[in-house]
């Protein structure tokens, strides 16, 4: 069977990808999982948590992307990165500006998170397109203090940072600005401004969860996650498979951008599945809530109350708001949320291709 393009889907990657892993060694505290961001490893007084990630969805970002997104995995157990490797894959053609520009970005991005790049790879290859780069964030932790989504209970508060669809509007913005440009709304006049498309690209100068993924870890989550392929609505449901617990997302109180819902229209794309990095989902206590969001505006982050935790018989389910049917005004509706598949990013990628 032919796989479309995107990560493998939840029960799939289960199925032939985790299933297929029985050598256990008892250092590993933490191993791979549904909704996992991290690795964790035991070493005496203190844990080893690892990650990795590629990046193959953006082009002329893809130097710093790579930073930000494992580093940001770390940072979701609670814990400050402190280096990575980066293993860089290039296509034919290649130039040394080019590598130059992308490693640049790399060094730029690493410093500004006071993490150390320690190694990696570099290769021109024809086994890819576009440049792809694989990259591998550890972190250190005093011993048993990573946060865990196993401590999820009903009851808890979903809490949602910044907004959604954040580095794929940032993404398709630097990488399609022409075409943005040149879309027209029904009367004619330019759907996005100048402005607009500028404030898009600046997206991708938001996508790290760092700041907020270590001051909410000092005060104790019950789990984080930042929000990458899937979106939203995909990071909330692998969350809830992490401690077997059910939950609903209020969709009327989860932020999106104008210039995001306006950049979805143009591709048909579905704001809440797309792929979200430099926002984070904490799972947070209800009687530490208030602590917590406290902790995280105070690193001039913006935070919003987005569901609770049910129990595991309630299953994941988005609440919208939908008309009355025969009559007047509007009526709650819950949707179930389905497992993530394809990130919608991949829409506008297959469309280039």
């Amino acid at each position: 069977m032919k796989l479309p393009t995107g990560k493998l889907d939840s029960d799939l990657l289960k199925a032939i990808v985790f299933d297929k892993i029985r050598y256990e060694r008892d250092e590993v505290k933490i191993r791979p999982g549904i909704g996992e961001d991290c690795a964790v490893i035991g070493f005496g007084e203190y844990d080893c948590v690892m990650s990795t990630d590629p990046i193959t969805a953006a082009v002329s970002d893809i130097g710093r992307l790579s930073i930000h997104i494992t580093c940001n995995d770390i940072a979701s157990n609670g814990v400050e990165p402190l280096g990575i490797m980066l293993a860089v894959m290039l296509p034919e053609g290649t130039t040394e500006e080019d590598v130059d520009h992308i490693m640049g970005q790399a060094a730029e991005t690493a410093a500004a998170l006071s993490v150390e790049i320690i190694g990696g790879h570099t290769e021109i290859t024809p086994a890819v397109r576009q440049p792809v780069i694989v990259s591998t964030a550890i972190g250190r932790a005093p011993k048993d203090t990573s946060q865990s989504g196993s401590d999820m209970v009903p009851g808890d508060c979903i809490l949602m940072t910044r907004s959604a669809g954040l580095e794929g509007c940032g993404i398709i913005a630097s990488d399609q600005g022409d075409r943005l440009a040149g879309e027209k709304d029904e009367g004619g006049e330019p759907l996005l401004t100048s402005g607009e498309i500028a404030k898009a690209r600046g997206f991708l100068d938001q996508v790290s969860v760092v700041k907020e993924g270590v001051a909410a870890g000092r005060l104790g989550t019950h789990g984080m996650h930042d929000i990458t392929e899937g979106g939203i609505l995909g990071a909330v449901w692998e969350m809830c498979q992490i401690a077997g617990v059910g939950g609903e997302v209020w969709e009327d109180e989860i932020p999106v951008e104008d210039v995001t819902r306006k950049i979805c229209q143009v591709y048909g794309l579905d704001p809440l599945r797309l792929i979200s990095s430099g926002s984070m989902v904490i799972i947070a206590p209800a009687e530490k809530k208030e602590e917590i969001m406290e902790a995280i505006r105070a690193e001039g982050v913006p935070v919003s109350v987005i569901g609770r935790i049910l129990p595991a018989e309630e299953g994941v389910r988005l609440i919208k708001r939908g008309n009355i049917c025969g009559g007047e005004g509007e009526a709650r509706i819950s949707v179930a949320v389905d497992p993530p598949r394809a990130d919608e990013i991949y829409k506008v990628i297959d469309r280039e291709d």
